[in-house]
């Protein structure tokens, strides 16, 4: 992978870090200010829910990060490709 790509990538697994970290454990405090949309009240309720989507997010951020340190630049861009493609569907 270029340079480029691999910037690309390594930036859109820090967001995934991020919204881990939001979701798994700052939901009833943090995130209370980022998703505003939501009733105060859902947020204790659905704490669960939430680390679950959190968990995915970290499971996204990981293949993002694997594919950086992967040394067969076929195979490297191939599993970038099908971790890009998993945030870009979700």
């Amino acid at each position: 992978m270029s340079l480029l790509s691999q910037i690309i990538v390594g930036f859109i697994a820090l967001i995934h870090i991020y919204i881990l970290w939001l979701e798994m454990f700052a939901w009833t405090t943090r995130a209370r200010k980022a998703f505003k949309t939501i009733p105060p009240d859902q947020f204790e309720k659905t704490k669960v829910m939430a680390a679950n989507q959190g968990l995915y997010n970290g499971f996204l951020a990981a293949g993002l990060i694997w594919s950086l340190f992967i040394s067969d630049a076929m195979w490297s861009k191939n599993v970038a490709l099908f971790f890009a493609g998993c945030v870009l569907v979700a």
